[in-house]
């Protein structure tokens, strides 16, 4: 009965919606209560059905009569269980306190809530087990805790009850004296809350509610209705916002009850955690917020203690009173001091990077005691932030991105407010923050790392969004970025999102546009004969992003697409889709520039000569459209057509203003533009392994062409000539996996038939050479899927993933992009037969084998060797040799008492396995020249060991 019971819950905990697409929720609801009823039933098989309903409430019982009939079906569980059974006893707690909190019982204050409450009340106040052994503490502390969730969820629930929790809480000697603390401090809060919200509510309304009848239930409120549920919204944090939000109860000074409730929870606060302590001091600064009948005084005795903590949490609680109470708690010398040790931490060397990048934080948005422009949201600087304290701050190479970036933020702000002298009236400060940008600049020309790269451009716009006025600054930093473009024109993209961002949030800023004007300028004078493939891809990008900017001359930019598809160029007769996309839309965006007028005839020549010269019959097509419209429409009817949606002189173009010539406007641009899917439309699966086995078999009769030559009969002659084949850099370098393009589970009519397709394959380390783009005539789901074949050249034969993408075209025009799921290239598809010469048959195998095994147990330099068992059967082993390592296989297999096992792994790798049964386990040796792969070894031999024991089990 456990048994399946463990694994009907586990399957619903593993995916609710699958499990009850078998059944209903009202069903599994109903078996799992009777379970529940039987006696029969264990604890720990209880402990398990109650699991569901503590975990998926309001999938089991989603309306508030049902969560009702299951609380009282638990209540009864519960009463009828032994008091020796706790466990399960805390579990119906806490599975009722969720089905009612989730049905919303709680909140409509049905009958089941009630006894509910009452059920956690009277277990709370329970104290039968003074001569015992704690288990009725647990039980205890667990009613406690359903309890601050009820108040959590409705507050004000518990407000009759404030003495009650008091007195529990005094009481409280053992280790669950925080939870009791915690609870009291909650409902203390909701309850002062609460009143803020009555009208003339004062002091004897206040000293009513800290001294109630605690027999009072909730028959009080019985016929109040709903409870308020955005009052837990409003409760989150009453100080995190302007403090003018705050509600205020007046009480004049006489507050000695809720002073004398407050004093003591302070006293005891030391004996809690400290993120317990921390939430006790929050909640107990919003009741000091909200009654200023209380002095914030009352927190003095705290400070000393919190003002020298080095626990994040309490530090966070200190800053929230700071910014309620502002300088009447804290003292100058008390604000000096939380502005110099958060300067101090903010570069301990003992602190993660989060929590330094926390006190970062802390620093800008510092409460002051004299707050100016309180409650912004925005970064500001402390006035007692000075030049000198920060310089302790700035920002250097050996920091990692992120300390860096808020480092160069912080300090950005600091020089800003000094002026542009800076410290010491020399403007050092700035000038330092500029040698800091250049000295990242010169690691990323050096060929830094992307960490590097992405940080350094996020830093260049902190700067400019700070410094922008600077002229001096950003024409250098112009000239700069041109430098580096040029040696690494890959940077394309980065500058381009920098251009951007700086142009969306520096409006009253024109740099992007003198960047963008600069690396046109440099583009276009780069002599064509110096241009790369990889260049020439970047540089059209880069155009691209320019003819965007009507304020740009665009003469230099069709002079360069002029010069790069002239008869002497080699772009028009490679014919490559990419280059000459790239191309078509430099010209598309021309086409929609301020000033085509003047650009008119040598825009229309270059489309020309593509529609006429270009190999791709597809940049034909486009270019053939393009000459087109713009010979045929008006500058405002082009607009139209390709930049549909984009404003002229502050308006849009209406698209009944147009002939109709263009009147399914929309339609040509979506026939011009690539479209991405919403989902993976298809995937790149591995093929059959019936099939990858066929090809595997010809895999050895592949590899070995080099010359034939005799067979060696010693293993050192064997070893060197076998190594003298690797002269050749091409050999054997490559391994080919084979897989198939399979369409999606869900269809979708419109992608039933592809054609064109077009897949690109990129890297996500650098274990591979990078891979070519595949070309797939069609992929039709009613006929067999296409196979292809990706040939990937290994720099170091290790586990890898690549993502892909792909370009395709439909049965109606129109050309979609989509990205495919990433394809999981594992360890063992590295493996490869021993590319040896045909002519040596298996001796001169065995004799190369023998070879390598003496070299690498010698155990110098990069080779190891190794040891891994396992327990299998004569049988299994024969049957695990035979299915994963019959073709590597390099003894005889007749000689079943040892089996000598090579792995050739490109470019140069090889592991070798010697296997044998002896009496208590099947052993593997292991030798290889790499080290770094017998993790990889390791990982996979106990894949194929584990499943090959199942098989046979």
């Amino acid at each position: 009965m456990a048994v399946n019971w463990a694994d009907r819950v586990s399957a619903f905990s593993r995916s609710p919606s699958r499990f009850l697409s078998g059944t209903t929720a009202e069903a599994f609801l109903a078996e799992l209560l009777r379970e529940l009823r039987d006696d029969r039933a264990s604890d720990s098989v209880k402990v398990l059905l109650v699991s569901p309903l503590c975990e998926h409430p309001t999938l089991l019982c989603p309306s508030d009569s049902e969560g009702e009939e299951t609380a009282l079906e638990l209540m009864s569980v519960f009463a009828q269980c032994p008091a020796k059974s706790v466990q399960l006893r805390c579990h119906l707690l806490l599975a009722l306190a969720s089905v009612l909190v989730c049905s919303s019982c709680v909140s409509v204050r049905s009958p089941a809530s009630r006894d509910f409450l009452d059920l956690l009340l009277q277990v709370s106040q329970d104290t039968g087990d003074l001569h015992g052994d704690g288990a009725l503490l647990s039980l205890r502390a667990t009613a406690c805790d359903c309890l601050r969730e009820l108040e959590a969820c409705s507050p004000g629930l518990l407000s009759q009850h404030l003495e009650l929790f008091g007195g529990l809480r005094q009481r409280e000697s053992s280790r669950f004296h925080q939870a009791y603390a915690g609870l009291h401090s909650l409902v203390l809060r909701n309850a002062v809350y609460q009143l803020t919200q009555e009208t003339g509510a004062g002091a004897e309304q206040l000293k009513a509610l800290l001294g109630g009848n605690t027999s009072v239930a909730w028959e009080a409120d019985q016929d109040s209705g709903p409870t308020n549920n955005t009052d837990s919204t409003v409760l989150s944090s009453l100080i995190l916002g302007p403090m003018g939000t705050v509600p205020s109860l007046q009480t004049g000074p006489d507050c000695k009850e809720l002073r004398s409730i407050l004093s003591s929870l302070l006293e005891e606060s030391y004996l809690l955690t400290p993120l317990c302590q921390a939430a006790l001091l929050h909640r107990l600064t919003e009741v000091v917020a909200m009654v200023p009948g209380v002095p914030p005084a009352i927190f003095r005795a705290q400070l000393l203690r919190l003002l020298g903590t080095s626990k994040v949490c309490l530090l966070h609680t200190t800053l929230l009173m700071k910014c309620a109470f502002t300088d009447s708690l804290f003292s100058a010398e008390d604000e000096a001091f939380i502005v110099k040790r958060l300067v101090a931490l903010s570069q301990h060397p003992l602190l993660t990077d989060p929590e330094k990048l926390f006190y970062m934080d802390c620093i800008l948005h510092f409460p002051e005691n004299r707050p100016i422009g309180c409650g912004d949201g925005d970064e500001t600087l402390p006035v007692l932030l000075t030049p000198r304290l920060a310089a302790a701050l700035l920002p250097t190479v050996f920091n990692d991105s992120a300390t860096m970036l808020a480092r160069l933020n912080l300090l950005s702000l600091v020089y800003l407010e000094e002026g542009e002298e800076g410290e010491g009236g020399e403007g050092r400060g700035l000038a330092y923050l500029y040698e800091h940008l250049m000295s990242l600049l010169r690691i990323v020309e050096s060929g830094g790392s992307r960490e590097t790269v992405v940080a350094f451009f996020r830093a260049s716009f902190l700067f400019l969004w700070h410094f922008y006025h600077m002229e001096c600054y950003t024409s250098s930093l112009v000239e700069k970025l041109c430098e580096l473009y040029l040696r690494h024109s890959q940077l394309a993209p980065h500058l381009i999102g920098l251009a951007d961002h700086t142009q969306d949030r520096l409006c009253e800023s024109n740099w992007a546009e003198g960047l963008l004007k600069a690396l046109q300028r440099v583009i276009t004078d780069v002599p064509l004969a110096q241009l790369t493939s990889q260049d020439l891809r970047s540089h059209l990008k880069t155009l691209a992003r320019v003819a965007e900017e009507g304020k740009i001359a665009q003469r230099s930019t069709l002079h360069f697409l002029s010069s790069i598809i002239a008869p002497s160029s080699s772009l028009c007769v490679s014919g490559d889709w990419r280059l000459g996309n790239s191309v078509l839309a430099v010209c598309r965006r021309l086409l929609v520039h301020p000033s085509l007028d003047s650009l008119l005839v040598p825009l229309a020549d270059i489309l020309q000569h593509l529609a006429c010269r270009y190999g791709d019959t597809d940049v034909q097509d486009h270019a053939r459209l393009y000459y087109a419209l713009l010979t045929t429409l008006s500058q405002e009817k082009l607009a139209g057509v390709l930049a549909q949606g984009a404003t002229e002189g502050g308006r849009q173009v209406k698209k009944r203003s147009l002939s109709s010539i263009v009147a399914d406007s929309e339609g040509l641009t979506s026939m011009l533009t690539i479209h991405q899917t919403e989902r993976a439309i298809f995937s790149v699966v591995e093929m059959n392994p019936e099939l990858r086995r066929d090809t595997q078999a010809d895999k050895e009769s592949d590899l070995n062409q080099s010359e034939a030559g005799e067979c060696p009969d010693e293993a050192s002659a064997a070893l060197e000539a076998y190594r003298s084949q690797f002269d050749d850099p091409d050999f054997a370098s490559e391994i080919t996996l084979s897989y198939q393009l399979a369409h999606a589970q869900d269809p979708d009519p419109r992608f039933d038939q592809l054609f064109s397709i077009r897949l690109h394959f990129s890297l996500t380390d650098d274990h591979y050479e990078a891979l070519s783009d595949i070309s797939v005539p069609c992929l039709f789901r009613e006929r067999p899927p296409p196979a292809v074949q990706l040939r990937l050249k290994p720099r170091r034969p290790h586990p890898t993933t690549l993502r892909a993408s792909a370009i395709f075209t439909t049965q109606d025009g129109l050309s979609w992009h989509t990205v495919l799921p990433a394809i999981r290239v594992a360890f063992q598809q590295a493996f490869m037969p021993l590319p040896a010469p045909p002519a040596w048959r298996r001796g001169g195998k065995l004799n190369l084998f023998e070879g390598l095994w003496d070299e690498l147990c010698s155990e110098s330099g990069e080779c190891a060797a190794s040891l891994f068992c396992c327990q299998l059967k004569e049988a299994a082993l024969i049957g695990l040799v035979e299915k994963h390592f019959l073709p590597y296989l390099i003894s005889d297999w007749s000689r079943k008492e040892e089996f000598k096992v090579l792995f050739f792994l490109p470019p140069q790798s090889h592991v070798l396995l010697k296997i044998r049964s002896e009496e208590d386990a099947v052993h593997f040796d292991v030798a290889t020249d790499n080290w770094q792969l017998l993790s990889h070894i390791s990982s996979y031999l106990l894949t194929i060991t584990s499943s090959q024991e199942d098989t046979h089990s």
